[in-house]
């Protein structure tokens, strides 16, 4: 339990320090990534992006959910092969709609305000990945992992 407490605290000051993150999805022809301007909900099981409508990330998610986040504190300095942290969020994306839309986008557009216009175009959705697992490396080698529970 402590540990566990100490992974979230962690993934709290990660995900408030870092606005982007590598999304990764499957088309059917292989991994396919994005930078994506991300939000965590409160109790870190859902991660949020806004996406076009038209783009290849949303139909691959469209055909194959099963998706990854990258979210990592790299500031390109030598530094970082000690300090710098990474963690992969596995989990599942969909569209939020109706009332879980409107529940999950105030958290969105309070992490990103600029991105308004963007989210609320009727082009573009608000994505949820229900986290499944975060994985934590540090030192390059030090693997940990949270299960999430639903």
């Amino acid at each position: 339990m402590k540990n566990s407490l100490r992974f979230e605290n962690q993934l709290r000051d990660l995900f408030t320090a870092q606005q982007l993150a590598v999304l990764a999805t499957d088309g059917g022809h292989g991994p396919y990534t994005s930078l994506v301007a991300f939000a965590a909900t409160e109790d870190l099981k859902s991660l949020l992006f806004a996406t076009t409508r038209a783009t290849r990330k949303f139909a691959n998610i469209t055909g194959n959910p099963r998706v990854s986040m990258l979210i990592d504190s790299r500031s390109n300095r030598v530094a970082d092969f000690r300090d710098a942290i990474a963690v992969t969020a596995l989990g599942e994306a969909g569209v939020a709609e109706g009332t879980e839309r409107e529940r999950l986008l105030p958290i969105y557009l309070a992490r990103h305000p600029h991105l308004r216009a963007f989210a609320n175009s009727p082009s573009s959705a608000l994505l949820k990945v229900r986290v499944e697992r975060y994985y934590m490396v540090s030192r390059f080698q030090n693997v940990t992992e949270l299960e999430m529970t639903p």
